[in-house]
C-alpha cells in the first residue's frame, strides 16, 4: 500500500463550502486520475490569543497553558457570549457541510502554529506524509504572525505551504488598481472611483464541491490538557464557561420586558444564505437605502455581516443574488418591487456598502499595526486622551459608558442592548463612538475592544477603522466630525420607542425631550418615577444640549460607526502592536454615507 500523502487546510475566516477557492481546488484534483494527495484533513483551531479556551480543560483541575484572552487596553475578555456562540455555529456548520461532502472537519484549541506543528510532527510519527499546508491569508497583526508560525512549522517538517489569496471580498486582490498597499488612497471616495462601476467589479463565485478526498484513518488526538466536545452544545459552553455573566461589570444590564433582540439569528453558511434569500423575497435590498438608519426590527438593515465577518457567505454571492433578481434570471424575488428592471437604489447601496468592507480591510493591510494604536492610520498624538488606567474618575466614567447609565438615553440603550444581544445598529454605533471619543474624550480603544468583545458581528478592519474614523484618527477627512447624540435621536427615535425599549425606568415618559435628556426631569417626576438620586438621571457624564426646531428635522449624515497571533513555542502573547503607554493592563471580573454591511449589518 502507497504511503498517505495528506492535506491539511487550516481554516480560519472562510468558514463555507461554498465559493471556497480551496475547496474547489481540492475537488479539481479529485477527478484526476493521479494527484499529489490521497487524504484531505480540514483543520479549525480556536486560538488561545482571541478566544478563552480554558473553558476546553480536561478537568477543571487542569491549569491552560496560554494567558487570558483579555483586551489590552480595557481588560475585557477577547471574545464575549455572543460572539462565541455565532462562532461555535459557524464553525460546526461547516463540519455538517464538509461531513455531506466526504470530509471531516477537527476542531482544536490552542495557537495554531504549535498545533499543526505538533500534528505534523505526529502524522511523521505514524509513518504518515503531510503532502501540504494550505490556509487563506487574512489582514492583521496577529493575523500575519499566525501565518507566518505555520509556514515555520510546515517548512520545519520540509511541508510544502501555501497561502492562498482570500476570496470572501467584493473586489479580488488579483483584480484591484494597485499592487502595493502603500498606494491604497486615504480617502474612501478615491478608491470607490478607481474601481467603479461596481456592478461589473466581482469575480464569479465557486460552485460547491461534489466529492472531497476523504480524512486520514488516523488524526492525531486535541494536545493535552484540552479536550474537544463531540457537540455543538458542548463547544458552546466551553466557549462561553470561562465568562462571568456581568462581563466585569458591577451593575450589568438587566433584559427589560418584551424586549427582543434585532439579531437572533445563528451562525453558519445555511442560515446566512437563508437571510440574503430572505433580503431578496421581501423587498429588503430594494428598500434598503431607505431603511438602513433604523434601530427596530429585524429588516431594516441587511444584517449580514456577522457572516461575511467568518466567511460563511463572501460579498460576490450576496452580489449574484442582486443581479439575478435585477435580471429577473431566476423566480427568486419574483413580484417584488424591481425584479427585473435592473440595479435600483437600494442594491446600488448594498453593493457600495459592501466594498466599505473591502477599503477598511485594504486599509488594515496598509497600515498594519496603527490599526490598534492610540494615534490611528493618521499617527496623531495631539489628542489629550482620558486613559482609565491612571484616573478613577476616568474608571468610573467608563464603568457607566459600559453599563448603559451616562444619562443620555440614546447612548444608554444602544450599550443596553449591546450588552443583552451583541448587536446594536450603525446609526447607534457611529453616535456611541462618537460620544466616548469626542464628547467624553477617553481613550477611543476601550469602545473599540469591547465592540469587539460583545458584537456578533465583529470584524477587525471594519471595527477599528470605524473607531478611529469617529474618533478623528482614522479615514474620515473631517476629523473635527462629531455627533451630537441627542439630536440624532430626535432624528431617529422622533417618539423614543428605541429609548423606551432598552431603557425601562423611562417607558413612563412621553416627551422625547424627558426620554433623551433625563437630567431634565422635574423633581416631582422623578421622585414619582423612582429615579430621585439616581446617578445618571441626576449627573449625567455629558449635558448635550438640543432644542428640536418645530417640526423636527431630520440630521446631517455624519461618519461612519463600527461594529468587528500567535506566540511563540512558549505559548505566550505578543499582543497586537500596541506600544501605547498603558498597554496591557487587564482588569479582571468614513464619508459618502453612513454605512450598514461595514459593521451593523
Amino acid at each position: 500500500m502507497p504511503t498517505p500523502r495528506v492535506l491539511i487546510y487550516l481554516l480560519r475566516r472562510d468558514l463555507r463550502v461554498t465559493d471556497n477557492p480551496i475547496l474547489h481546488e481540492i475537488a479539481k484534483i479529485t477527478q484526476q486520475s493521479q494527484h499529489p494527495f490521497t487524504h484531505f484533513l480540514p483543520v479549525y483551531v480556536f486560538a488561545a490569543q482571541q478566544v478563552e479556551v480554558s473553558g476546553f480543560l480536561y478537568t477543571d483541575s487542569e491549569r491552560s497553558p496560554f494567558p487570558q484572552a483579555r483586551s489590552d487596553a480595557g481588560g475585557f475578555w477577547r471574545c464575549g457570549p455572543h460572539r462565541a456562540k455565532f462562532l461555535a455555529e459557524s464553525v460546526w456548520e461547516v463540519k455538517r457541510g464538509l461531513g455531506k461532502i466526504g470530509s471531516e472537519l477537527e476542531i482544536r484549541v490552542g495557537m495554531a502554529g504549535e498545533v499543526i506543528r505538533e500534528m505534523l510532527h505526529a502524522f511523521k510519527q505514524a509513518d504518515t506524509e503531510v503532502a501540504g499546508v494550505w490556509m487563506t491569508e487574512e489582514e492583521g497583526v496577529e493575523e500575519k504572525r499566525e501565518e507566518r508560525e505555520v509556514r515555520q512549522a510546515a517548512e520545519s517538517a520540509q511541508t510544502e505551504f501555501r497561502l492562498w489569496v482570500d476570496e470572501k471580498y467584493y473586489i479580488d486582490d488579483r483584480d484591484l488598481p494597485f499592487q502595493n498597499p502603500r498606494q491604497l488612497p486615504d480617502i474612501f471616495t478615491t478608491y470607490r472611483k478607481q474601481v467603479e462601476p461596481l456592478r461589473d467589479a466581482p469575480r464569479r463565485s465557486l460552485p460547491i464541491p461534489r466529492k472531497l478526498l476523504p480524512p486520514p484513518e488516523r488524526i492525531p488526538p486535541q494536545s493535552a490538557p484540552f479536550s474537544i466536545p463531540d457537540t455543538l452544545e458542548g463547544t458552546i459552553e466551553c466557549l462561553t464557561k470561562p465568562l462571568e455573566p456581568n462581563l466585569g461589570l458591577a451593575n450589568p444590564p438587566t433584559l427589560p420586558s418584551k424586549a427582543t433582540s434585532a439579531h437572533p439569528f445563528h451562525g453558519g453558511e445555511t442560515t446566512g444564505q437563508d437571510r440574503i434569500r430572505h433580503l431578496v423575497t421581501s423587498g429588503n435590498m430594494t428598500t434598503y437605502k431607505d431603511t438602513r438608519n433604523g434601530m427596530l426590527g429585524l429588516d431594516f438593515s441587511t444584517k449580514l455581516s456577522a457572516w461575511l465577518a467568518l466567511g460563511c457567505i463572501t460579498a460576490r454571492q450576496i452580489h449574484e443574488y442582486l443581479v439575478d433578481f435585477e435580471e429577473g434570471n431566476t423566480g427568486l424575488g419574483k413580484g417584488v418591487h424591481g425584479y427585473g428592471k435592473g440595479e435600483n437604489k437600494g442594491t446600488a447601496a448594498v453593493r457600495f456598502e459592501l466594498l466599505w468592507r473591502d477599503y477598511f480591510r485594504l486599509a488594515t493591510r496598509k497600515f498594519g499595526p496603527r490599526v490598534f494604536r492610540i494615534g490611528g492610520f493618521k499617527n496623531d498624538t495631539t489628542y489629550s486622551w482620558k486613559y482609565p488606567q491612571k484616573d478613577k474618575e476616568v474608571q468610573h466614567t467608563v464603568a457607566r459608558f459600559l453599563e448603559g447609565t451616562t444619562g443620555n438615553g440614546f447612548i444608554d440603550a444602544s450599550m443596553r442592548e449591546l450588552f443583552l444581544t451583541g448587536y446594536t445598529s450603525n446609526r447607534l454605533r457611529q453616535n456611541v463612538a462618537s460620544f466616548l471619543a469626542k464628547h467624553l474624550g477617553v481613550d477611543w480603544r476601550i469602545g473599540a475592544e469591547w465592540y469587539e468583545s460583545l458584537l456578533c458581528d465583529y470584524d477587525l478592519s471594519n471595527n477599528w477603522g470605524n473607531w478611529q474614523y469617529n474618533a478623528g484618527v482614522g479615514n474620515d477627512p473631517r476629523e473635527s466630525r462629531t455627533f451630537n447624540p441627542v439630536k440624532q435621536a430626535f432624528d431617529y427615535d422622533p417618539r423614543g420607542e428605541y429609548v423606551k425599549k432598552w431603557v425601562e425606568e423611562l417607558r413612563s415618559l412621553d416627551d422625547p425631550q424627558l426620554l433623551f435628556q433625563p437630567w431634565k426631569m422635574s423633581e416631582e417626576r422623578k421622585q414619582e418615577l423612582g429615579l430621585k438620586g439616581n446617578e445618571w438621571v441626576e449627573r449625567p457624564l455629558k449635558r448635550i444640549e438640543f432644542h428640536p426646531a418645530k417640526g423636527g428635522g431630520r440630521g446631517g449624515r455624519g461618519g461612519r460607526g463600527g461594529g468587528g497571533g500567535g506566540g511563540g513555542p512558549g505559548r505566550g502573547y505578543q499582543g497586537r502592536g500596541r506600544h501605547d503607554k498603558f498597554r496591557g493592563r487587564a482588569r479582571q471580573g468614513m464619508m459618502d454615507k453612513a454605512h450598514d454591511i461595514n459593521g451593523d449589518s
